[in-house]
């Protein structure tokens, strides 16, 4: 399994921010290539079932994925549940700090840390779920896919925490990779 890991401080109280993450739908505001989420059941918690649209290139494809389990307020848990073995969680963690810096001073909270996992198998994703253009091999649209995996994981993390806090910051974040092909 390949292995991906965005985490960053947000100054926001930890409940509001698992909220926050815990509205599946809003994530098309956050990414480039995810055009839409639809619920398809639930209210957000375990067994919770949305279908994410994304677009690329030419290629249009939507997934389905299910909230497998949630530890309010520090863990949602996800997986992809058709054409790739896929999932991982969104994890927020409070933090102790000693005052915190300019961000901190502007919302009066102290940081927690979010982290967006995602673990996949490239190898197990179905040739048979995309309809691609002639003479384009599935081998090639992977080769080209799987390294956007990276900078769309660090603009939903960047976006959400700009939306948590309410102003623009420069976000740090901390990315770790389990993988050559990302």
């Amino acid at each position: 399994m390949d292995e991906l890991v965005v985490s960053t401080e947000v100054y926001a109280d930890p409940e509001d921010v698992y909220a926050f993450l815990l509205d599946f739908p809003q994530y098309a505001n956050y990414s480039e290539y995810l055009r839409e989420v639809e619920t398809v059941t639930g209210d957000g918690g375990p067994g919770t079932r949305y279908a994410l649209t994304f677009a690329w290139w030419k290629i249009s494809y939507t997934a389905r994925s299910e909230v497998t389990g949630v530890e309010p307020p520090e863990r949602i848990d996800w997986e992809i549940t058709k054409d790739i073995d896929a999932g991982g969680c969104w994890r927020v963690t409070p933090t102790s700090t000693d005052g915190g810096g300019a961000a901190a001073e502007e919302t009066d909270d102290a940081p927690c840390e979010v982290a967006l996992e995602v673990e996949f198998d490239p190898g197990s994703a179905s040739p048979d779920a995309l309809d691609l253009p002639r003479l384009v091999s599935f081998d090639w649209v992977l080769k080209k896919a799987i390294p956007l995996i990276r900078s769309e994981a660090e603009r939903v993390v960047e976006r959400a925490v700009r939306d948590l806090e309410g102003s623009r910051r420069d976000v740090d974040l901390d990315v770790y990779v389990d993988s050559d092909r990302i």
